[in-house]
Parts: structure tokens; sequence; C-alpha cells
């Protein structure tokens, strides 16, 4: 029988980060409040979490780059929003967060999770920050939590 390693998505002791994009931030703080309540709901203290607002998604990997690297959190969630315009500006931007994101959790081995919501409309971005779609903020912080929990798991390995 294979052994088998997972998080339960309960909180671990120790701290969390959110890093949140004030740029259409009507849906952002939907975001964050589902992550909020998520956190909360599964054991983790007010106290136990951090949150910086950052201009747009753009600014996210810098700031998540600052807790990550500070050793201080055992996840960080970026929650962002980037809405399709008429150009395609926001394809730069998704293709750029979501790249540096994945490689600072890979550069300092904390999970660094992509909340951020890349929608073609409005309507679209309602519908998952708290509509007929969930929220993913919520999702966030559920993973992070769940990898939190794995990693707590996998750092109880003998060395070898």
């Amino acid at each position: 029988m294979p052994r088998v390693f997972e998080g339960t998505g309960q909180a671990v002791p120790g701290r969390f980060a959110v890093v949140v994009s004030r740029y259409n931030d009507t849906i952002t703080g939907k975001l964050l409040a589902g992550a909020l309540a998520c956190f909360g709901e599964r054991g983790v203290a007010e106290e136990s979490i951090d949150v910086a607002w950052v201009p747009g998604a753009w600014e996210l990997p810098l700031v998540a780059q600052r807790f990550a690297a500070s050793g201080q959190y055992r996840a960080v969630c970026c929650l962002g929003a980037v809405i399709r315009g008429e150009t395609t500006h926001d394809q730069h931007i998704n293709r750029q967060v979501s790249l540096n994101l994945g490689q600072l959790a890979l550069d300092t081995g904390v999970p660094v999770l992509f909340g951020v919501l890349t929608c073609e409309s409005l309507e679209q971005a309602l519908q998952r920050s708290g509509g007929n779609a969930g929220n993913k903020g919520q999702e966030c912080a559920a993973a992070a939590l769940e990898m939190a929990g794995l990693l707590a798991q996998l750092d109880q390995l003998p060395p070898g």
C-alpha cells in the first residue's frame, strides 16, 4: 500500500498572507471577504492573517515575494481581477503575473496561490466573486490551507 500525503484543509499553526489588488475593488473586495471567511471557518485566527493591498494585479508578485521570502508565512494568497478590455493589455498582465507567482512558489518553497480572476466580462467576474460560480477567493484560501497542511507533513519526512 502506498504512503499517501494530503492536506486536510484545516488550520495549521502559523501565519497566512493575502495580497489583494485594489483595481476592480468591487470584485476583489468580495474575493478577500471569501478568503477571510474561509480562513475563519477553518480555524485560522484573524490575528494570524496579514492583508496587503496593492494598486493592481501587476503589483501582486512583488508583495507576494516579500511575504514568501520572509519565512513568516505558511502560504500567500494573491487575489485580483483582470477583465478583458478592447486591447490585449489583459493578456500581458495575466501571463506575466501567473508566471511570476508560479516561479515565486518554486523559488521560496512557500505556496503562492493564484486567486486572480481572468475574465472576459464584468458579469463573469461577479459570478466568480460570490455569484453562481462560487467565490474564487474562498477557493484560494482553501487551497492555501490544504497546501500548508501537506507541506507540514512533507517537512516531517526524514532526510535522505
